[in-house]
This record gives C-alpha cells, structure tokens and sequence, in this order.
C-alpha cells in the first residue's frame, strides 16, 4: 500500500518508499495546486494517473533524462529542419499545445502513456498545468507549418532543468523539431538537464539515456534553484 497524502501540509514520502513494481509509485492524494506541483518537481517527483483514479505521484529508478550536448539528430530529421518549411515559438499557445498532446496518439509520448487512450491528461491535470502557465512555471513550445498548428511540446522549467511532460505531431517529426528547438535554447540560456521521466524507444533514439535517481536528485539540487523562467524570458519568436 502507497501512503496517502492529505491536502495540507505538503509532504512527500522519503524517494527510498517508491515501489519497484510499478516502478516509482510512491503516494496518491494531495492536490495539483501550483504549490503541490512545484514540491513535487523539486524532489523529483511528478504526478501520473488514469481518470478515475486518484492524484497518484511517482519517482522511477531509473530517471530518463536527456542532456542538451547529447542530443542525436538523425540525417533525416535534419534534413527536414531544413527543408520542410516549419516555424517554431514559444509559449504563444500553451493551451494548444497541451489539447493536442491529449489527442494525440500514443507512440509519441513524453513520457510513456499508461494506456492508447492518454486517458493520464485528464482535466483535473489540464487545468493544473494551464494554472502553472499562468503563473510563469510550465512553457510550450509549438511548431507551425502554414501558420497551422503541427506538433509541441510542454513542460515545466526550474532553474536551469526543464521537466518535460508531454509531446505530439500531426505531421511526421513536428514533436521532434520541437524538442531540438527545445535544446537549442537551453543550449544558449544555460540549460543543463531535460527530465524525460520514464524511458521511451523514441526518446532513447533522439540521445536520452536512463540515470539512477540518485544521481537525478544530485542534478535537481545542483540546478533547479534560481530564477525558473530565466531560461524563457525575452524569447525572439521568428514565425
């Protein structure tokens, strides 16, 4: 049994309480408050659950992060950074971007859904991260082919990590584009980490690699204080 967790005071459970099966469940209850969610991230944890469900939170051993210097493009995908014509922007349409990850289909998650239905992007949780959105703390990042709206991603950024979530396409490699749109940045603002979460073939394929937590925990406290929206701050937008 995972322990349940009332509204107040904001507690976690110690990380070493995470069940292996299924790996990292540690509590369920709390809220999806900005203050819930904000502790959350800052230990390493995030919540993950099924409509239906309750709020559950979770830690894998181990953590599937992606370092910018590591990412791997592909000579197809950078063919079509060239070629194909997209534009890409950041925060210009959070809510979007979030509704499309929650249509989207489900082999091109971040991370891994729990069922075909991406059921996990329920409204409670739509609502919670368009509430940390607001508030400066979750970003997007949308591609645009012909001004329409092609794929994204969303996340949240603490100091100089960014908490990926979700991503999606509806045209072939769009969330891929975002993604290195993504590093790009962070390469120029001084990002050093992209939590992936849990681990998914697409993601391993653009250069995530599996850490322990422990040393995942080690990244969070040497760099997720600080300014969180530095890293988004004066954003030049070329579409």
């Amino acid at each position: 049994m995972v322990p349940w967790l009332p509204p107040r005071p904001i507690v976690f459970p110690s990380l070493k309480l995470a069940l292996h099966e299924p790996n990292g469940l540690l509590a369920a209850g709390g809220e999806l408050s900005p203050s819930w969610l904000l502790a959350a991230y800052r230990r390493g944890i995030f919540p993950w659950f099924s409509q239906g469900q309750p709020i559950l939170w979770w830690s894998p051993d181990p953590r599937m992060v992606l370092f910018p210097e590591e990412l791997k493009i592909s000579r197809s995908l950078g063919k079509r950074l060239r070629n194909a014509g997209f534009c890409t922007t950041f925060d210009q349409d959070f809510i979007a971007v979030i509704d499309g990850c929650a249509q989207r289909p489900a082999d091109d998650a971040l991370p891994a859904d729990q069922t075909s239905e991406n059921t996990w992007i329920t409204p409670e949780m739509r609502a919670a991260y368009i509430a940390l959105h607001r508030l400066g703390h979750a970003h997007s990042i949308e591609v645009w082919q012909n001004r329409t709206l092609v794929g994204g991603l969303y996340g949240v950024a603490l100091g100089k990590i960014f908490f990926g979530e979700s991503m999606f396409s509806r045209h072939s490699d769009a969330s891929k584009i975002a993604l290195v749109n993504l590093v790009e940045h962070m390469r120029r603002r001084g990002g050093r980490l992209i939590d992936c979460q849990m681990h998914t073939a697409h993601l391993a394929n653009l250069g995530a690699r599996d850490i322990a937590r422990a040393r995942f925990i080690d990244y969070l406290e040497q760099y997720a204080d600080g300014n969180a929206s530095s890293m988004f701050d004066t954003v030049v937008d070329p579409c």
